[in-house]
């Protein structure tokens, strides 16, 4: 029998050449060595075959081997070597062999284009981009049918990802022909460029041409659409597209599945995210986050810790994203109690030590306004950044820990932090409380920092310091700095001004800023329209109130409780007291302002009865009076005599848990001493918690006067003259009484006491000194 012929290595290349799929790698490797030691290595068309089969074997290196054989390759074996460093993901590699083609001399096919626009595109290689793009035009690759969609396609698809949607919109709009990818690549584009509308409006306009007989969108593309819905928050927009997914049968695919989910998520539809969950073929930490988000997001705090407790179940650990998450949620609801639990639990699982974990930490005892606790969790990191120092800057100016808050500024500044820069809401902060201890030169810095890092040009800094030197009677400075601002049209700025002159008493310019605003075509807000009533109470100006309470009316803001509060106060300072009543009787929601506000009207206006009535009225109810309450009551009482009223009113006070201040106690000396029980009113100063005032005894001294208690006049005077010897009242009064029981040389050694003290005769003087 003759032996079996072996095949010869033309055969073997032959057949290598001829197969449709690429041999294992040890095969593939031997035909290459077959390849080499023949001769035949350097054939174009078997140098092609051998990179492409490198290339699906993952070998990019023995791929570029294989064609460093070939000393004239053509343009089919270049498309080969691109094609293998592109699958490998080396792109620079990719687009250095692009350029060794070109200057090679071999011309670009529309195998070529697509290839080098991916990998521009991934390396964000514009420039290489937009020339890939001029050969194209230039060889005519975008004309005629075959691959000149797909290279089209590919330039959309570059444009987008380096950044450049204008000109991805321009070619995916030249394109008279468009394919999946193209639609894909623009819709996709306009959304990873932040402009969702418009890729959404691309999508539908796929959606309604595949309906015609066009290309139907696939996953990616729906994928890209439900993600510019959760963005917009379009929540029936996505709805549409979840039943367009199920109809075109991508909705089991795990990218759509988790867009979907997403989508929702970021449009607070959290049942709908719930029932979606459990669909996700992979629950990373990623998805977990996501849930918890959403119903924190919706304040369903019970939901959103369940949900974290389930992902521990499940074997997968929570990152600090997570953590983060949930206590930014217990913070927002309030929930002080689940706060504290749930910092005792990643307190055990070491979370606490991450800055991120414990900005959330710091920015939830912020809101809870446990300062305290926050500043504690503060001190106790590792490693501070500039968010931690805002966070609580900003947490101690919240809480009105103003004092605390300039410290901890100052340290800030003045400390080892050279790093930090003030956020523009710490120096916001730090104004605010220069504003509120009325620490000017503090201020002063505060501003001098905001100019130095660019800081002043922002509006919220620029409207608190508006309100800081306006507060502090510096107009001057306060115009100027508005005078920028307002160039911007921000109705805060003038909030900021207007507040500061109605602050200080000067209403009428208030109002006459109010004018200028409304003349320059700027729409106040609720905040503006209360400062605006106020100043009309203040000036008992009612026509120009109802002005402004018409234009209440116009824009239906009339339920607002501070609007409705302010009108009241307004028309019961003007006299009004019948319009004020029917305003607060229609209120839906009364808060203790609104009850505060009335009560004190009545009494302003000698309407006891009502007063005590209103006050009845109040305590049946669910809103507790508090000790503004008992001092517009207490006040009505002194103003009508009602002594025993007052009496039981102040007696009250305890069951609400409230202690009695000095201007509770001062308007029950008043009604007292009015009344004739001197004594009464003595020994409750006497047996007074806090140390009396002059205003206290000044109130004692002048009740002594009208009832001729000319004994205990004396003994009053001594103790107000050395609580307030400055005061002139005082002497003016002592002088009176001395001179109704003609004790001349009395009145002598009270000017000499005034003389002492360095006060300066009075009015009141002249009648005496006549006498004299």
């Amino acid at each position: 029998m003759a032996p079996p012929q072996t095949a010869t290595p033309l055969a073997i290349l032959s057949r290598f050449l001829s197969s449709p799929s690429p041999p294992p790698l040890p095969e593939l490797l031997r035909v290459h060595a077959l390849a080499v030691t023949s001769g035949l290595s350097p054939r174009p068309d078997l140098a092609a075959k051998l990179v492409s089969a490198y290339s699906t074997a993952g070998r990019p290196g023995l791929a570029a081997l294989a064609f460093s054989a070939t000393p004239r390759p053509d343009a089919f074996l270049w498309n080969s070597l691109i094609r293998a460093h592109h699958c490998a993901s080396d792109f620079a590699a990719a687009l250095a062999a692009h350029r060794r083609m070109f200057a090679s001399g071999a011309r670009p096919s529309r195998f070529t284009a697509p290839l080098a626009a991916s990998a521009a595109a991934e390396l964000g290689a514009l420039g290489v981009g937009t020339s890939v793009h001029a050969y194209c035009v230039r060889c005519g690759l975008l004309d005629g049918d075959g691959g000149s969609v797909a290279v089209a396609s590919s330039l959309v698809y570059m444009y987008a990802r380096c950044g450049v949607v204008g000109d991805a919109v321009k070619v995916f709009e030249e394109m008279p022909e468009r394919d999946v990818v193209a639609w894909t690549a623009v819709v996709s584009g306009c959304v990873r460029n932040g402009e969702c509308a418009e890729g959404l409006r691309y999508l539908v306009e796929m959606v309604r041409l595949a309906d015609d007989g066009g290309t139907k969108p696939n996953s990616r593309t729906m994928e890209s659409g439900l993600e510019a819905c959760g963005v917009l928050g379009e929540l029936n927009s996505g709805r549409c597209l979840h039943g367009y997914v199920v109809k075109i049968g991508v909705g089991d695919s795990p990218l759509v599945t988790s867009a979907l989910f997403s989508m929702y998520s970021k449009c607070h539809s959290t049942e709908d995210a719930r029932i979606l969950f459990p669909e996700l073929l992979e629950k990373d930490v990623v998805s977990w986050t996501s849930l918890v988000g959403a119903y924190c997001r919706r304040g369903l705090i019970r939901e959103a810790i369940e949900s974290f407790q389930e992902m521990e179940e499940s074997g997968m650990q929570p990152d600090e994203v997570l953590v983060s998450c949930l206590l930014a949620g217990l913070g927002n609801n309030g929930n002080v109690h689940g706060g504290k639990e749930f910092h005792a639990v990643i307190t055990k699982r070491n979370f606490e030590d991450s800055v991120l974990t414990g900005n959330a930490l710091i920015s939830m005892y912020g809101k809870f306004e446990l300062v305290d606790i926050a500043c504690r969790v503060f001190r106790s990191l590792h490693q501070q950044d500039a968010e931690s120092w805002n966070l609580m800057i900003v947490g101690y100016c919240k809480a009105g820990c103003d004092v605390k808050c300039l410290e901890l500024y100052r340290e800030l500044q003045f400390g080892d932090k050279d790093e930090f820069l003030c956020y523009a809401s710490s120096l916001v902060s730090a104004i605010s409380s220069c504003s509120r201890l009325e620490e000017l030169r503090l201020g002063r810095s505060a501003h001098c920092y905001a100019i130095k890092h660019l800081l002043d040009d922002n509006l919220s800094v620029a409207n608190v310091l508006i309100g800081m030197y306006g507060r502090s009677g510096k107009f001057d400075h306060a115009c100027k700095i508005s005078a920028l601002a307002k160039l911007k049209g921000d109705v805060v700025t003038w909030n900021a001004l207007i507040c500061s002159y109605a602050h200080l008493g000067h209403s009428n310019f208030a109002l006459s800023l109010y004018d200028q605003m409304l003349t320059g075509g700027l729409k106040p807000n609720l905040a503006t329209l209360i400062t605006a009533m106020s100043a009309c109470a203040n000036l008992a100006a009612l026509e120009r109130g109802e002005q402004i309470h018409s234009y209440v009316k116009e824009m239906g803001w009339e339920s607002d409780v501070s609007i409705s509060t302010a009108l009241v106060d307004m028309y019961a300072k003007c006299g009004q007291l019948g319009i004020a009543r029917k305003i607060f009787d229609s209120m839906l929601q009364r808060d203790v302002v609104a009850w505060n506000v009335m009560i004190s009207g009545y009494g302003m206006h000698g309407e006891p009865k009502q007063a005590l009535e209103l006050f009845d009225e109040m305590e049946r109810g669910s809103v507790k009076p508090n000790s503004v309450t008992f001092l517009a009551i207490l006040s009505a009482c002194c103003h009508s005599g009602f002594v025993e009223e007052g009496r039981k009113l102040f007696s009250r006070m305890g069951r609400y848990s409230l202690e009695p201040n000095l201007k509770h106690y001062a308007c029950m000396v008043d009604i007292l001493g009015k009344s004739g029980h001197l004594q009464e009113a003595e020994d409750m100063i006497l047996a007074m918690p806090v140390e009396p005032d002059g205003g206290v005894w000044g109130t004692l001294l002048s009740a002594c006067k009208v009832h001729a208690d000319f004994e205990m006049g004396l003994r009053i005077a001594k103790k107000a003259f050395a609580s307030d010897p400055e005061n002139d009242g005082y002497y003016i009064l002592m002088s009176n009484s001395y001179g109704s029981v003609k004790k001349w040389d009395e009145i002598e050694k009270l000017r000499e006491m005034m003389k002492n003290h360095g006060v300066e005769k009075g009015v009141g003087w002249s009648a005496v000194d006549n006498c004299g």
